[in-house]
Formats: C-alpha cells, structure tokens, sequence
C-alpha cells in the first residue's frame, strides 16, 4: 500500500508539473519568480515521492520520507500564502517589479536572490488565472496540503508489518 501510494503521490506532481508546463506553454502564462519557487516545491515532493516508492523502506525509513515530503509540502505552502497574500495586497502597497529570477541568479548570491523573491513583486502581484474563484497559488496551496497529508498518510499510518496486521484480523 506504502508503495502504491508514493507513486500515486509523484503522478499527482506529475500532473501538477504538466499543468504549469501547459499554463506557460499553450496558455501563455509567464510564470512570477514566486511560481518557480511553487514549482520547485512541487519538484522537491515529486522526487521525494519517487525517492520513498523506490526505495520501499521499512518503520524508520519510511518515517524519514514521511518528514522529508511534510517539510517539501510546508516549505511549498508557506511560498504559495506568501503569494496569496501579495497578490491581496492594495494596489498602493505592492512592490515594484523588480529583476527576472535569471538574472538575479546570475548577479546575486542565491541567499539573496531567495530573499528578494520572497518579498515579492508588482508582477507576483498580477492575477492572470483563475478557476472557481482561486487563483493559481491558491490551488498549489491545497494540492501541497493534500500532497502533505497524503505523504503523511503512506509514510507514518499503517507502520504495522505485513504479518502483524494479519495477526489482528
């Protein structure tokens, strides 16, 4: 079941992934620095996911993987309000748009480059997507969550062995 469930877990960042893939590609929707960060997020849950239903360990691994995919999913989460809560900003309060993330990459130490990114900009700010009311962060703010717990979820819950469960009937 352990198993079934991380890849169930890299199909859904998977899809994730291709979304934003699409939304770019086909929709022409430039993603903000801050979407980058999001992505990266998915990624990092992805590969943890994969990394988890590879590996198949046992009790103690399996917690390690289970830490590992509710740290991805917070740190994921935290990227995504802080969006959220830019993009509710009145229009006096946002910041101006700064540098693209390539190029501070370029000139900046990443300390620096994440520190910028995370205090937003004018075109984090911007709307250009929604869907039943919420926009783009706001869906990658459930789906981490959902991520979270269901990586919780195959990680941590039924850590009985396999002959101990058909001890208990």
């Amino acid at each position: 079941m352990r198993r079934g469930l991380n890849f169930l877990g890299v199909a859904l960042c998977l899809g994730l992934l291709g979304y934003a893939w699409y939304a770019q590609a086909v929709l022409h929707l430039d993603p903000c620095p801050l979407c980058i960060f999001q992505r990266v997020g998915v990624a990092a849950l992805g590969v943890v996911f994969l990394l988890a239903a590879v590996h198949q360990p046992r009790r103690r691994g399996a917690a390690v993987y289970g830490v590992l995919l509710l740290l991805a999913a917070l740190a994921t989460i935290g990227v995504a309000a802080r969006h959220l809560w830019i993009q509710h900003l009145p229009e006096g309060a946002v910041p101006a748009c700064g540098a693209t993330l390539s190029y501070m990459l370029e000139i900046l130490p990443i300390t620096d480059v994440v520190r910028k990114v995370l205090s937003g900009s004018g075109e984090c700010a911007r709307v250009t997507w929604t869907m039943l009311g919420l926009s783009m962060p706001g869906w990658v703010l459930l789906a981490a969550a959902g991520l979270g717990v269901l990586g919780a979820y195959a990680n941590f819950a039924g850590q009985r062995t396999p002959a101990a469960a058909h001890d208990s009937g």
